[in-house]
């Protein structure tokens, strides 16, 4: 049966998807409120383009949910972060409507996922339905809103993808409705030369350029003064009408001397490409000021689909004697445009800034796999790790290492293994391998023990090290004290904390019974809701007990009395 429901989802989908024909009249809007966003789709993230719209829930919690269209579920994932409590919808057109970072679901989907979490004795669980398994209707309430997962405040992440490609589309590309008038935002423009022989402004090293606003509403920038192959990248966002979010833009075009140089909009795209948004981004400019500057150009490594036209990858050629008229056109969904205008003079001049670039005794060759041993650890990077060649800057130790900074990404994991043979059997429970912060702070990476070997696979460089993690997790009551009665308390809410290498697990028992606890990282808290479980005594007792990622346990045991 299955089979057959995918098949006619796949002629829908190639129908829809050669069609680029989205129907603007197939689906409700997911809530009954004016729809405010907070993130717009293709927004730019860290490592990830953003694959929905998040929908503002007047700062409140527990709105209501409702399905889009007659749909089935076919996912449900519960997790600590990403996006918490989550629904997935398959609708018989070709699409799956998702919404994220819920707070609970509608009753009957509620109970169903219970009977799951307690079958797997676990609160993060994924499951699949069959189609058909879970129907439901056009404006049904499936969940309540929340702030679950890696959400930094109550809304609702809603998405609208293809059924079968899992590609995800932008949602007000089917007919919602978003107040829009006013235009997108520059900041900043930055000038990129891009060959051995570029300069700009006789610098050969990125520029910023000042522009000012016209009488027409447009901008003009400086007159620049090139030669080489150049490229341009902004900084800049959107608003909506009702916010004060600094949202993504939806499109950008150049145009020099008229002709369509670069284009490229967030209709969709795939997961599968969204890191390369690092290449999209000046990500050395990112690691060191924590502001992303977009570029109008595709840079090496660049396999974004997002592009509609690109002419010399958006690089302009610039020579000697003559003059180019460069616009950077920036738009929103609604068409609200920014018009930046920048004069090129094609002029060689005298080099005042060379080109910065620090040289190592280690050149990457991004499309083949690389090794180095740094003493204290060795590090294996596997071909295509980089997006592009570099000087790669390592410093070897005893105990710590560094590979390279921040400032260059990564796209495949890398492996660093340690060498703990100099430590004890008992030394290495509490040893893992750590990244250090900027304030030399050790956060826990991920690390695999196989005897005396540690390894830890990851996409962030920088400082690493062996860290000892000798504390024990920390548990206490947080409404309620020992040996009170609460026979009118809803739920059961416990603080739970870790000091260095975070927590790895939890579980609790109420008089001997597995229950469930939902854990919220952001606040550190452990919830027990007393809906699920029947007491059958007045004298409860509870017994939770709490791990850290080396081991490090806590047991709490306290008893309560309920009628």
């Amino acid at each position: 049966m299955r089979k057959v429901v995918l098949g006619v989802l796949l002629l829908n989908c190639m129908t829809i998807w050669g069609q680029e024909n989205y129907p603007k009249d197939a689906f409700r809007s997911p809530m009954d409120i004016p729809l405010i966003l907070a993130g717009t789709f293709g927004e730019l993230r860290s490592n990830h383009f953003h694959a929905g719209i998040d929908i503002k829930t007047q700062q409140r919690q527990g709105l209501p949910i409702y399905a889009i269209g007659d749909g089935s579920v076919t996912r449900i994932k519960i997790s600590h972060w990403g996006y918490g409590k989550a629904i997935y919808v398959a609708h018989p057109n070709g699409y799956t409507s998702v919404y994220g970072h819920l707070r609970k679901f509608s009753p009957s989907l509620e109970e169903y996922i219970k009977k799951i979490q307690y079958q797997k004795r676990s609160y993060e669980v994924e499951i699949f339905p069959d189609y058909g398994e879970l129907k439901v209707a056009k404006g049904e309430v499936i969940a309540y809103s929340g702030n679950t997962g890696g959400s930094s405040g109550p809304h609702l992440h809603f998405e609208i993808r293809s059924s079968i490609s899992e590609k995800p589309t932008n949602p007000l590309l089917y007919g919602y409705e978003v107040r829009d008038a006013t235009n997108p935002t520059v900041l900043k423009l930055y000038g990129f030369p891009l060959s051995k022989d570029a300069q700009i402004n006789q610098s050969r090293n990125k520029i910023q350029i000042n522009f000012s606003k016209q009488k027409d509403g447009t901008f003009l920038t400086d007159k620049v003064r090139a030669a080489g192959t150049i490229g341009f990248g902004f900084v800049g966002h959107d608003r909506q009408d009702m916010a004060a979010n600094k949202n993504g833009v939806y499109s950008v075009q150049q145009l020099v001397n008229g002709k369509i140089y670069s284009d490229y909009n967030f209709e969709k795209f795939s997961f599968s490409e969204s890191r390369y948004i690092n290449t999209l981004i000046d990500y050395h400019h990112f690691g060191k000021y924590k502001q992303r500057i977009q570029k109008s150009f595709k840079s090496p490594g660049n396999r974004l689909s997002i592009y509609n036209t690109l002419h010399n990858d958006g690089k302009i050629v610039v020579r000697e004697g003559l003059s180019y008229n460069v616009e950077l056109l920036i738009k929103d969904f609604e068409g609200n445009l920014v018009k930046l205008r920048i004069p090129v003079e094609g002029k060689k001049e005298t080099i005042k800034k060379e080109r910065e670039e620090k040289k190592t005794d280690y050149y990457v060759i991004a499309k083949k796999p690389n090794n180095y041993d740094l003493g204290a650890a060795k590090v294996y990077f596997p071909s295509n790790t980089f997006y592009e060649d570099f000087y790669l800057d390592l410093e070897k130790g005893e105990d710590t290492v560094k590979i390279h900074n921040n400032t260059v990404p990564a796209h495949r994991n890398f492996t660093i293994t340690f060498d703990t043979s100099k430590y004890s059997e008992n030394e290495r429970k509490q040893l893992f391998i750590a990244r250090l912060d900027k304030k030399l702070k050790p956060n826990y990476t991920s690390t695999y023990k196989r005897g005396d070997v540690f390894t830890a696979r990851t996409r962030n460089l920088g400082t690493y090290t062996l860290a000892k993690d000798t504390t024990a997790p920390k548990i206490r009551t947080k409404n309620f004290k020992a040996k009170q009665w609460l026979n009118n308390y809803r739920y059961l809410s416990l603080y739970i904390a870790d000091d260095l290498s975070g927590i790895d697990s939890y579980s609790a028992t109420l008089n001997g019974e597995w229950i469930l606890m939902e854990y919220e990282p952001k606040t550190k808290t452990l919830t027990y809701n007393f809906d699920d479980v029947i007491l059958d005594k007045k004298q409860c007792e509870l017994k939770v007990v709490v791990t850290d990622n080396v081991g490090n346990s806590s047991t709490l045991s306290t008893i309560f009395y309920r009628k």
